[in-house]
């Protein structure tokens, strides 16, 4: 599959998640939520994919199973972060949404690879993303102190409960950062990557 062009007809499933990526970050970037009407449809019909594939389908290298670990593998990489406040729920049902269709079409094996290396991306491009962010606004002693709070409740705070309910509270001081875009663009970035830029 990665010797073929990443638009091409036989890769049609990739082509339907890059589409819901996209769509995904473009509504996080203007509204600052993923919403389920999304990221359910997503999740389920990367199942149906799978399951379509157990019977004959043949519209990639995974099944049933496949695409549920795919979920689940997309959903344990954002869940400690999304637990102590890191980022919102749409954003980490938006990964196993991508983690559903790329398990039904690459497989458990050649599939985790993409779901953790393109997450990775992600989680680059967001740091870089947000570290313009603090430069563009020159508000390093604010970040300092906001880390240092951060670092603290992790060490201190007496569970994963006490940590977010203090990231809540911080949450109106910070300056937001639509997650669902650097994920969006480090899950197509690495996509591309595989297939060699070959459109």
């Amino acid at each position: 599959m990665f010797d073929k062009p990443l638009l091409s007809v036989d890769n049609w499933p990739v082509v339907v998640i890059c589409v819901g990526m996209l769509a995904a970050a473009v509504i996080d970037w203007w509204k600052f939520k993923v919403p389920n009407k999304l990221t359910f449809p997503l999740i389920l019909t990367g199942w149906v994919l799978g399951l379509a594939n157990n019977l004959g389908l043949e519209a990639g290298d995974g099944g049933f199973g496949a695409a549920l670990f795919g979920t689940a593998l997309g959903c344990a990489l954002l869940i400690p972060v999304y637990a102590i406040g890191g980022m919102g729920a749409g954003d980490v049902k938006m990964t196993m949404g991508f983690g559903s269709w790329i398990g039904a079409f690459y497989g458990i094996e050649a599939g985790t690879g993409v779901i953790f290396w393109a997450f990775c991306t992600g989680a680059v491009v967001g740091g870089v993303i947000g570290f313009g962010m603090i430069l563009a606004r020159s508000q390093f002693r604010q970040n300092a102190q906001h880390l240092r709070e951060i670092l603290g409740d992790i060490f201190k705070a007496s569970g994963i409960g006490e940590i977010a309910e203090k990231a809540n509270n911080r949450r109106s001081r910070w300056h937001r950062l639509p997650y669902g875009v650097p994920l969006c663009i480090g899950f197509l970035g690495y996509l591309m990557y595989v297939h060699n830029f070959n459109f």
